[in-house]
């Protein structure tokens, strides 16, 4: 494929191939942006960040509901893009399809919601016959700079609210997966999306990220990835507006009177989806020692039902990592943590692209596999005597995501609620859980700023305070 730059296609001195993880074929190619390019690309944004100021609430409103319609006719082939260049199996991909429809339609809505606010100045004294109010205005040039995982809905969540607020964007999707990206933008374009306003660059993210953060035109950064990423960007981008989704190892506490059928299904559902490469995985499960042995015993039979294998047939349940050597590494803490005391209780065998999914027990919470971001198809289980210890436990980690408590009783719940560091609860589910209109973020290390295409486009303007004198 070719990449979308001011206003057309272009397929770039080098190319760069996008493989299929399950058995390394050959996708397609993409280009490998030059300094050039990139440079050539931020400029158009620049032009299309003044067509976008420009364009009326309800234009916006009525492409981005032309997106989605067009996003509904293609789900098909979108969904299966996403597989083939990502590796979640096919079921995952089309339901990923249609979720991104929707994340554009709501942005559609949001476009129309745009407001500021009357200003009560007069409780200030001197402040007779005066009126004040606000203003938001659009940023401007919006970079986006999106990950693998979820190669199409992650796009529509900074894509979406950047042109429902009226700014332009210039888009890098992840190396691995730049096919859906690529064709999200024929689609937006088809919609009516002004040619300068909307580019897409590819290539590595450490050459092209790195030209499009240190620029001074770009005005606001929406990054989604790893925290040591994240804070690179951060000290590159100098004075923008930036918000970071960054990772996580999420915690799930199981109290003594769960139910432990609902564990078990929430934990197989939020722990192996995408073969675990989700920021919000169940990564830590911390069961109450009551329930701690039952627990174990319920899981490994779910989790070795498990198919794994090509994630284009119907059949398999958990498809490959999206690279061989994420898959090596899953593997390696998976031996270094059963080395130091961990009780390998099913899977961690790997082939390829493919790791089993692993169920470790008697996980020391110091382990790498614990305290770390795995963001592979591996759950530990590790054992916690008291509630008190269970949210110090959750809570004794540089990430802050999403955390979740399975419990029927409501004080431990408001409690967990109140204290445990993380910008996303679930109470009787597990961490993995996201409606895409809610405000989605981070605490400490996992990141700043919400997603969501209200609070998405909060993010991405700025507010500009009118003060008329009579």
């Amino acid at each position: 494929m070719k990449m979308f730059v001011r206003g057309a296609w272009i397929e770039g001195s080098e190319q760069m191939e996008v493989v299929n993880p399950f058995d390394g074929s050959v996708v397609d190619t993409v280009p490998v942006a030059t300094a050039a390019e990139v440079d050539a690309a931020i400029a158009g944004a620049v032009e299309g960040a003044a067509i976008m100021r420009e364009m009326p609430a309800y234009e916006r409103y009525e492409i981005l509901q032309k997106t989605t319609q067009l996003m509904h006719q293609h789900s098909e082939e979108l969904g299966r893009i996403i597989s083939m260049e990502e590796g979640k199996v096919l079921a995952e991909g089309l339901f990923e399809a249609s979720r991104s429809a929707t994340t554009m339609e709501v942005s559609a809505e949001e476009a129309k919601r745009l407001s500021g606010e009357v200003l009560p100045i007069d409780g200030a004294p001197g402040t007779r016959g005066k009126l004040a109010f606000t203003l938001r205005v659009p940023c401007g040039v919006v970079a986006a700079i999106t990950p693998f995982n979820f190669p199409l809905n992650l796009v529509c969540h900074k894509v979406g609210p950047a042109l429902a607020a009226g700014n332009s964007v210039l888009l890098k999707p992840a190396s691995d997966t730049p096919l859906v990206a690529l064709k999200m933008v024929e689609i937006l374009l088809e919609a009516g999306v002004p040619p300068l306003a909307i580019s897409c660059v590819t290539g590595s993210g450490g050459h092209v990220g790195q030209a499009i953060c240190s620029d001074p035109r770009i005005r606001k950064i929406s990054f989604t990835g790893s925290a040591e990423v994240g804070e690179q960007i951060c000290r590159t981008a100098g004075i923008k507006r930036v918000t970071m989704e960054l990772g996580s190892n999420s915690p799930l506490i199981v109290m003594g009177d769960a139910d432990l059928n609902k564990v078990v299904d929430a934990t197989v559902a939020t722990g192996y989806a995408n073969a675990g490469q989700v920021c919000i995985s169940t990564q830590r499960v911390l069961a109450i020692s009551d329930v701690y042995d039952d627990l174990v015993a319920a899981l490994q039979p779910r989790v070795e039902a498990l198919q794994t294998g090509n994630q284009l047939m119907e059949s398999t349940q958990v498809g490959p990592m999206v690279r061989e050597g994420d898959a090596v590494r899953v593997s390696s803490w998976i031996e270094e943590a059963v080395s130091q005391g961990a009780r390998l209780v099913c899977g961690g065998q790997r082939d390829a692209a493919v790791v089993q999914p692993a169920l470790l027990a008697d996980v020391a919470p110091s382990m790498k596999i614990s305290c770390d971001e795995v963001f592979g198809p591996a759950v530990c289980v590790s054992k916690a005597h008291s509630i008190d210890e269970a949210i110090a436990l959750a809570n004794d980690s540089r990430y802050g995501l999403s955390a979740g408590v399975f419990t029927q009783d409501i004080d431990a719940a408001v409690r967990f609620a109140r204290e445990v560091d993380s910008g996303n609860i679930q109470i009787n589910w597990g961490p993995q859980w996201r409606v895409d209109f809610m405000p989605y973020g981070g605490l400490k290390q996992s990141g700043m700023g919400k997603e969501g295409p209200r609070y998405a486009i909060q993010e991405m303007t700025e507010t500009k305070t009118v003060v008329i004198h009579s």
